[in-house]
């Protein structure tokens, strides 16, 4: 199911032609104005309505548009270089017109950005929180909470340990008396 064919809508349909493709689109496929249609024909603009909904909720948010441009990239090139009898050539001229488009301004990838600067800060949030619900990052963190529980766990083992062996003494209390047994021993 292509939504940009669904809207009647080209990749590089901008924000406002989308909303007006939805917007005709919705008005004629719209349950409410089929209410008193015969069933099969009431069934099919319900079913039409949903997928125009559903196309317009992906196309109209940047982040979901990207994403759907991106699988849809990667689906069409799967499929060429199958139909086309596992041609390489075709494979890797579909990849990298697609990575030109996405790098230089055509596509909705993730791509530097146009002017040679710094990617903005949304941008970099961005990938910092797609790193961060990596596979390895969660891993990682999940090990490091671990080794943090067992430090704790170790000092804390270690001062009921000297509360045992030393009843009434404080830590501080028997270092001051080390302390004093030195000096002792070196006035001597």
């Amino acid at each position: 199911m292509d939504n940009y064919k669904i809207l009647g809508l080209t990749r590089s349909a901008s924000k406002e032609d989308i909303k007006q493709a939805f917007r005709k689109l919705a008005m004629e496929f719209h349950p409410d104005k089929h209410a008193h249609s015969p069933q099969q024909l009431k069934e099919n603009a319900t079913l039409k309505f949903k997928q125009v909904s559903e196309a317009y909720e992906t196309l109209i948010d940047d982040r979901k548009r990207a994403d759907y441009n991106i699988h849809q990239n990667s689906y069409r090139n799967s499929a060429n270089n199958y139909y086309s009898g596992g041609n390489s050539d075709n494979y890797y001229r579909n990849s990298y017109q697609n990575s030109y488009r996405n790098n230089h301004g055509y596509g909705y990838g993730y791509s530097r950005p146009a002017n040679g600067g710094s990617a903005s800060a949304f941008t970099k949030l961005e990938m910092v929180m797609r790193f961060m619900n990596t596979r390895a990052f969660l891993l990682n963190a999940a090990l490091a909470g671990i080794l943090l529980g067992a430090t704790y766990a170790v000092d804390a083992g270690g001062e009921a340990l000297w509360k045992m062996q030393n009843s009434g003494k404080s830590f501080e209390e028997a270092m001051e008396s080390v302390e004093k047994a030195k000096a002792f021993d070196d006035k001597r």
